[in-house]
């Protein structure tokens, strides 16, 4: 079951079928542990459903949730975080926090600095090195619970961060440094560690980069990062929580303005931003 905030309200997909839900807020039903079966019910209550998907699609954080991340939780990612940071004498850090117990969890941001399907995300005029990290994101109610996922666009600034570590907040955090979309994908089971995640980068409408990982290769459990995540915190809201990159594009590459970022994940969708 997927669930779309759209420009018409709510949308429940299911069996490629699209049913409009009237008189339901989006905040209240992804805050909602029972989810999955609350669509269900508004499905059988629904008017007659579409082949396509009415109304165009919103970012599908809530209008008064937390965007937080985590970090260092693929191989990959240790790797490429010591080679940025390796000049600013900061490299040991990203592989200790691999190594250690409490993993890298951070506020990403607020939801007017979150986009959509379709809307434009920004690369910092102070940086000089941009990249796109897509992720997993757990959409996580108030009690703890996740009710699902989807796709998360995490931009940063690898010359910001690669500066000085202390530098993180200002390399992940700014006007259009995030995306989430195009749905949440409603489950009351874990993911096939098989699941992929997918990333393709084009320019001109030529590719200039492509990549993929199983989020079977992250080192983290969600269940466990939520519980560092929510630990002394509470979200009476609900929080979407991204779970860390496992792509990372070589040194030689940087995001440009106008460039595409296209991130898919098995099973849930395909988010598309482009770079303002």
């Amino acid at each position: 079951m997927k669930a779309y905030n759209t420009t018409g309200g709510i949308v429940l997909e299911k069996e490629n079928r699209f049913y409009l839900v009237k008189d339901k807020a989006w905040d209240e039903f992804i805050n909602n542990d029972d989810a999955l079966k609350l669509a269900d019910e508004l499905i059988a209550a629904a008017a007659p459903p579409s082949s396509v998907l009415p109304g165009e699609p919103l970012a599908v954080i809530g209008s008064q949730q937390e965007l937080w991340a985590c970090g260092v939780t693929y191989y990959r990612s240790m790797v490429g975080r010591q080679e940025e940071s390796k000049a600013g004498g900061g490299a040991d850090f990203y592989a200790k926090v691999y190594e250690a117990e409490r993993p890298e969890c951070f506020f990403k941001a607020t939801p007017h600095r979150v986009t959509g399907h379709g809307g434009k995300v920004r690369i910092r005029k102070d940086s000089t090195w941009d990249v796109p990290e897509p992720e997993l994101t757990l959409v996580v109610t108030r009690s703890g619970k996740i009710i699902g996922y989807t796709i998360g666009n995490d931009m940063s600034s690898r010359s910001i961060e690669g500066e000085n570590p202390l530098y993180l907040p200002q390399a992940k955090t700014y006007d259009g440094c995030a995306a989430l979309g195009p749905c949440v994908y409603l489950t009351d089971q874990p993911l096939d560690a098989g699941t992929e995640i997918h990333l393709l980068i084009t320019r001109n409408a030529v590719a200039v980069f492509t990549g993929s990982i199983a989020i079977s290769q992250m080192k983290r459990k969600p269940e466990e990062l939520v519980s560092f995540v929510y630990r002394e915190s509470s979200f009476p809201y609900g929080c979407m929580i991204m779970t860390g990159t496992g792509i990372v594009p070589g040194n030689d590459f940087t995001l440009q303005s106008g460039d595409e970022i296209s991130i898919s994940i098995d099973g849930i969708g395909q988010l598309v931003n482009r770079v303002n």
